[in-house]
C-alpha cells in the first residue's frame, strides 16, 4: 500500500541547565538566580554607551536566561536583529515594551514540529515559540533544498528539519512500511542522506514504529553517516504497546553504543516510557553516565494522538498493546469518542484519533528530569490536531509550573529554550545565538504573563491560542503584540547544517 501521512504522537554532555531555583511567586526572581549579569557571547558587539538610543528596548520585565542562570530585573536593549544590552540600569529605546510584572525568556524553540504552514507557524507564535523544527523528518518535499526554497522569505517563524528516513525509502525507492531495505538500497539511503545534509538537514528521523520493516542494519549505516557528520538521530522509538514497550530504549541506545552517533527519543512518556517511565529515564542516564549522548524529550499531555491507519492500529491488537478501548479513542477536533461500530469507517478515512493511554504519573516523571526537553510533535493544519499543536509550552508554564509547582520557571524555561539550541548547535551556527538573552544573541524574544499564562486548546478545539503570551519578537521584529499575532509578517530565516 502506499504510505500515508504519519501520526505523530540535545543537549549533549556539554549542556546542562542552570541550577533551578524554589517555586517562588510567578513574576518574581528566584532566590537562587544568578545576581551577575548574563554574559556577551562570544564576538558580541561592545555595549552602547549609556546615551545610546536602542531600536527596542523591554523594560523592567523579570529577565531569565536558562544558559547563565541569570534571573532579575532587568532592561533588553535590541538594535536591528540583535540584542545589544541587557541592563539593570534604564535603557532608552525608539520603542518600548513594558514588561513590568512579566517574564522575559528566549524564544521557545519547538524541535519536535513539521511544515511550518503559515496557520500552523501563528499558533506557534501564540505559544511563544520562535524557531520550528522539524527534527521529526520533514515531509513536504523530502529533500532539503526543496523544503527551504519553499519557505524561504515566506515563513513566520524560523525553520529548519531533519531527513525524513521513512519518507525518503518511499518516495526514493519505493519501500512501503513494511519492506526492508536491500543492502544496495541501504547505501543508497546512506548517500542520499549525507548529500541532504550538505543541503542543510539537522539530522535524521527513524520511526521505525510506523515502518516496521525497517531493520536495524538500516538504522546502524544512516546512524555512522551521522555520527561522521556530527548532527544527532531521533527516534520515534519501535515499540509502544504495553508489553514490548521496554524494548524501545535499549534499540536506541544501542545505535549509540555501534556507531557512536547523538540519539534522541522522542515523545518518551507516549514511546518507550508509557508504563515504565523510570526504568527507561535510568536507561538512558545509565548511556549518558558512559558517556553515550542519548537525550530524551516529550509532550505535557496524558493523551497521544495518531492516524488510524498507521501502523500502531494496523499492527497487532490495539486495545492489548495500549491498554485501552474504542471509547479511549476520540476523533480529534471533536467530541466524537469511538465505538466498535465506527471504528472501521474512521480507520478507512485515516483520521487522526486522540487515545487517552499516557498515566499522568508518567507525564510528571518524565517532566521532573532535568534532561528531558519539550517537543510538541505537532503543527496546526486543518481542524484534525492534537491540542498540542498549539498549546505544548504554555501549558508546562500554567499547569506544571503555575498550578502544580512540580518544576521551577527557570527549569522549564531551560527545556524549551537552551537545551534544545544546545541539543543541534554543533552542527547549526544559526542555533548558538539562539536559546539565550544575552548581549549578540538573536533577538527571538518571549514575553509572557506568569500569572496567566496558560494553554486554551482542547481535543475538540485543537487550534486555539495560548492565554499569558503577550509580546514575541523574532530577530528583533514583533510578531506578536496584546492584541494578537501580525499577519504578514515573515521573518522567519532557515536554520541549516553547516555540514
Amino acid at each position: 500500500m502506499a504510505l500515508s501521512r504519519f501520526g505523530r504522537a540535545a543537549f549533549g554532555h556539554t549542556g546542562h541547565p542552570s541550577e533551578a531555583s524554589p517555586t517562588t511567586v510567578a513574576g518574581e526572581p528566584g532566590p537562587h538566580g544568578s545576581p551577575t549579569l548574563p554574559p556577551a557571547l562570544d564576538g558580541a558587539a561592545v555595549q552602547p554607551a549609556a546615551a545610546h538610543v536602542y531600536g527596542t528596548v523591554i523594560s523592567g520585565g523579570r529577565v531569565i536566561d536558562p544558559a547563565s542562570g541569570f534571573d532579575g530585573v532587568a532592561h533588553v536593549g535590541i538594535d536591528g536583529g540583535t540584542i545589544t544590552a541587557v541592563s539593570t540600569q534604564p535603557l532608552h529605546g525608539a520603542k518600548t515594551i513594558d514588561a513590568t510584572g512579566k517574564v522575559v525568556s528566549p524564544g521557545f524553540i519547538d524541535f519536535l514540529s513539521y511544515e511550518p504552514n503559515t496557520n500552523g507557524a501563528h499558533f506557534k507564535i501564540g505559544d511563544g515559540v520562535t524557531t520550528n523544527l522539524g527534527m521529526h523528518g520533514m515531509q513536504n518535499g523530502v529533500f532539503a533544498t526543496q523544503f527551504f526554497d519553499a519557505y524561504r522569505g515566506q515563513c513566520p517563524v524560523n525553520f529548519g528539519g531533519a531527513f525524513s528516513d521513512h519518507w525518503v525509502r518511499y518516495q526514493k525507492l519505493g519501500l512501503n512500511v513494511g519492506d526492508s531495505a536491500s543492502p544496495d538500497q541501504i547505501s543508497s539511503l546512506a548517500d542520499t542522506f549525507e548529500q541532504e545534509l550538505h543541503n542543510g538537514w539537522l539530522g535524521i528521523d527513524f520511526e521505525p514504529e510506523y515502518t516496521p520493516g525497517v531493520q536495524f542494519d538500516e538504522i546502524k549505516a544512516l546512524a555512522q553517516v551521522a555520527q561522521k557528520h556530527g548532527v544527532p538521530c531521533f527516534f520515534h522509538g519501535r515499540y509502544s504497546s504495553h508489553s514490548q514497550e521496554h524494548l524501545t530504549v535499549p534499540e536506541i541506545i544501542r545505535v549509540a553504543k555501534e556507531t557512536g552517533a547523538s540519539v534522541h527519543v522522542a515523545h518518551l512518556p507516549s514511546t518507550g516510557g508509557t508504563w515504565d517511565i523510570q526504568s527507561a529515564l535510568e536507561q538512558i542516564h545509565q548511556a549518558r553516565a558512559e558517556h553515550y549522548d542519548v537525550t530524551a524529550c516529550m509532550y505535557p499531555y496524558s493523551y497521544w494522538a495518531t492516524y488510524l491507519g498507521s501502523a500502531r492500529f494496523t499492527t497487532g491488537d490495539w486495545q492489548t498493546n495500549f491498554q485501552i478501548s474504542y471509547n479511549d479513542l476520540q476523533i480529534a477536533g471533536t467530541s466524537e469518542r469511538l465505538t466498535a461500530a465506527t471504528f472501521p469507517g474512521y480507520q478507512a478515512q485515516n483520521k487522526l484519533a486522540v487515545a487517552y493511554a499516557i498515566p499522568e504519573s508518567s507525564v510528571v516523571a518524565a517532566l521532573k528530569d532535568p534532561m528531558v526537553m519539550i517537543g510538541s510533535d505537532a503543527i496546526v493544519d486543518g481542524t484534525n490536531n492534537h491540542p498540542r499543536a498549539s498549546g505544548c509550552f504554555s501549558r508546562v508554564l500554567g499547569r506544571y509550573v503555575r498550578e502544580q509547582h512540580l518544576i521551577s520557571l527557570p527549569e522549564a524555561l531551560a527545556k524549551m529554550t537552551i537545551l534544545p539550541a544546545r541539543r543541534l548547535e554543533a552542527k547549526s551556527p544559526a542555533l548558538r545565538k539562539k536559546g539565550r538573552l544575552q548581549r549578540g544573541a538573536d533577538a527571538d524574544i518571549t514575553v509572557f504573563d506568569p500569572h496567566t499564562v496558560a494553554d486554551t486548546s482542547t481535543v475538540e478545539n485543537p487550534a486555539a491560542y495560548s492565554a499569558g503570551i503577550e509580546w514575541v519578537l523574532l530577530g528583533g521584529q514583533v510578531v506578536k503584540d496584546r492584541s494578537g499575532v501580525i499577519e504578514g509578517v515573515n521573518a522567519g530565516q532557515p536554520i541549516m547544517s553547516s555540514v
